[in-house]
């Protein structure tokens, strides 16, 4: 039910950036989420649908980009990528682990329509 909260927070970044910057609409939100963010694609798309109707960005496409997760043991200093669950190190079995990557959240663009100019160009 995080993914409530999270996308209502997402709502507010990208419509105070639509107001920022004089947009007449928002098109395209490009996302990243980490692995171990616990967050879900799924809900958020199903939040947004929601939240979004009558601002700015309702109609905005949201793109997912997963990273996965990697982690740094400290005992022997070997980096590998967890394929499902949290697992000790490969090389030593060590669970003296450190995150590189994979707990982001983090919006990566916003695309806008501005309002039309006297040559009845869109920009972006």
């Amino acid at each position: 039910m995080h993914e409530l909260a999270v996308t209502e927070s997402l709502l507010a970044i990208v419509v105070q950036s639509a107001i920022d910057n004089n947009a007449q609409k928002v098109t395209d939100i490009a996302l990243t989420i980490g692995a171990l963010s616990s967050i879900v694609d799924d809900s958020v798309q199903f939040y947004w649908n929601h939240i979004s109707k009558g601002s700015v960005a309702e109609e905005a496409t949201l793109h997912f980009n997963r990273i996965p997760a990697t982690l740094l043991c400290l005992d022997c200093s070997t980096e590998f990528t967890l394929e499902d669950e949290l697992t000790p190190c490969p090389n030593c079995d060590s669970i003296n682990l450190n995150i590189i990557a994979g707990d982001e959240f983090q919006v990566d663009y916003i695309e806008i329509q501005k309002e039309k100019d006297k040559n009845n160009e869109t920009t972006s």
